[in-house]
C-alpha cells in the first residue's frame, strides 16, 4: 500500500484538500462543512471533481462552496555540503 501511495506521488499526484459548504437538507438557510482530503492531480483534481459528481446525484445536502488546495508530498532533495573531509 505504501509503495503505491509512492509510485503515485511520483507521477505527479499531490494531497488535495477541499472544504466543502452544503446546505443542510432540513434547514437549507445553515451551513456545514465537510473537510475532504486524497491524492489528486493538480490542477483539474479529476478524483475530487468525481467525488462532487457523486455528492450531486445521491446526497441531499446541495453544495454551497468547495476551496480546495494542495501540496506536493515528495519534492526533488537538495545536496548541501555540511562538512568536507579529507582522506590521506
Amino acid at each position: 500500500m505504501a509503495s503505491l501511495n509512492i509510485r503515485t506521488q511520483l507521477e505527479g499526484f499531490r494531497l488535495a484538500t477541499a472544504e466543502i459548504l452544503y446546505c443542510l437538507p432540513d434547514h437549507p438557510s445553515l451551513l456545514q462543512s465537510y473537510i475532504w482530503q486524497d491524492l489528486d492531480l493538480a490542477p483539474k483534481f479529476p478524483i475530487l471533481c468525481k467525488f462532487l459528481r457523486f455528492w450531486e446525484d445521491n446526497l441531499d445536502g446541495q453544495l454551497f462552496h468547495v476551496t480546495v488546495g494542495a501540496q506536493q508530498l515528495i519534492s526533488d532533495g537538495e545536496w548541501i555540503c555540511a562538512d568536507e573531509f579529507l582522506i590521506n
